[in-house]
């Protein structure tokens, strides 16, 4: 997390002509984020009177796979990976409240919240006990929801999850004060596209379609206002909800890759 954050803010890269020779010489913006083009059909589910969560759910496997996106993400970041997995599982990949296609809205960003949003989306869609699969933030999150909620989680695969780094309170302090919903809305495209590729050993190719779809949100009004709210907030609920203690209290086989 401490990488991805530094990179947002301080990253000078000159990236102009990297995306020129790639197809992105032509960017657009769009004027929702419904505009935004996912690769699996979108449902959408009231979970309570203020959030409606957005999610694919595709395959039709036995064992059922729920995938949670990173800070600043979105459910669309999981598509190779569903790619490879729906014809053996249900793959459900969810947009964060205040994220992607989801409600967008003066959410706290607790990482406590998230979880009980996504618990609230498995009552309402009668799954019981999922396999947690969550990249950063969102392996975070599902390690609070399986120490939360240790029955409504079977498993936990868990990409670079955040919440097990060690911060003096200094270094929290710092977090909670740089990240602003500004310096969010502000963030250059070359910065961007340097955030979204720290992902990657090598950023590859198909993976650009983030960077575009990032780039199209600032388009959005108040939608994309919301966004870069949600943003700091989540930064504040990571760094205040750490899990590294609290791991030896895990009861789910976990599969943690680094």
């Amino acid at each position: 997390m401490k990488r991805i954050i530094f990179l947002t803010l301080f990253s000078a890269l000159t990236l102009s002509t990297v995306f020129a020779q790639k197809g992105f010489s032509g960017l657009e913006k769009v004027n929702s984020f419904e505009e935004l083009e996912y690769p699996y059909p979108v449902s959408k589910q009231k979970i309570d009177s203020a959030i409606t969560i957005a999610y694919m759910d595709v395959g039709t496997g036995e064992e059922t796979i729920v995938f949670i996106h990173g800070l600043g993400s979105y459910a669309p970041a999981w598509k190779r990976t569903i790619d490879g997995l729906k014809d053996q599982y249900r793959c459900i990949a969810v947009d964060l409240p205040g994220y992607g296609k989801s409600s967008k809205d003066n959410y706290e960003g607790s990482m406590s919240f998230f979880s009980d949003a996504v618990v609230k989306l498995l009552d309402a869609l009668e799954i019981e006990s999922p396999v947690f699969a969550g990249h950063s933030m969102g392996g975070q999150i599902s390690i609070v929801t399986a120490l939360k909620h240790p029955d409504r989680v079977s498993k936990l695969i868990l990409v670079a999850p955040a919440g097990i780094e060690t911060f003096s309170e200094g270094e929290k302090d710092w977090f909670r004060e740089a990240i602003t919903a500004k310096g969010v809305m502000l963030t250059p495209l070359d910065a961007i596209e340097a955030n979204i590729g720290q992902n990657f050993y090598k950023m590859p190719e198909e993976a650009f379609f983030m960077v575009r779809d990032r780039y199209a949100m600032t388009g959005a009004g108040n939608e994309f206002l919301w966004y870069c709210n949600i943003i700091p907030k989540s930064v504040r609920g990571m760094v205040n909800q750490p899990v590294i203690r609290d791991l030896p209290k895990l009861v789910q086989p976990t599969l943690i890759a680094l």
